[in-house]
């Protein structure tokens, strides 16, 4: 079974659903292709897990109820719109959209590596042999990163309703 603990919580969650969820219209056909062609790297994973960490920190945000398959655009001016969240990824040496990507690229890779560790699982479509090798090779440190705050949206909801 595999945990996308360590991507940054229900956020990060909300956006693995985002992509792994149909996609329809040419951004979506644009984003999932950036993502596949994206290569996991060493050094980008150096700046990822400091940024991981940095955003671990912050306060959790509010409850989102944006789109189940928003562009990696809109995920990307989400965050932006908060200052803290965007300095904690550029002090890490990474844009905010290298840092959506990569966190998709994970869990694209993720999925692959399951599919591929599956009694005669093959390499998904579109899916690199490197990436998913990448992903074996950092799984346990990509589980070990910081989880994000979860907002309490169920509270939240509760407050709203009225009888």
């Amino acid at each position: 079974m595999i945990s996308f603990q360590g991507l940054g919580g229900s956020f990060w969650i909300l956006a693995a659903l985002a992509f792994v969820l149909p996609q329809t219209g040419t951004a979506q056909d644009r984003d999932t292709q950036e993502i596949q062609r994206y290569v996991l790297t060493d050094a980008a994973f150096a700046k990822y897990k400091v940024a991981a960490k940095k955003l671990a920190t912050l306060p959790a945000g509010g409850c989102d109820e944006g789109e189940d398959s928003e562009s990696i655009a809109v995920i990307v001016a989400k965050l932006d719109a908060v200052p803290a969240a965007r300095a904690a990824i550029t002090s890490a040496g990474m844009t905010t959209r290298e840092y959506i990507v990569f966190s998709f690229s994970l869990v694209q890779n993720a999925l692959a590596a399951w599919a591929v560790s599956q009694p005669g699982g093959k390499l998904p479509p579109g899916a690199s042999q490197a990436n998913v090798d990448f992903y074996r090779r950092h799984a346990a440190e990509i589980e070990s990163l910081p989880k994000g705050k979860e907002p309490d949206c169920d509270e939240a909801a509760e407050d709203d309703y009225t009888e």
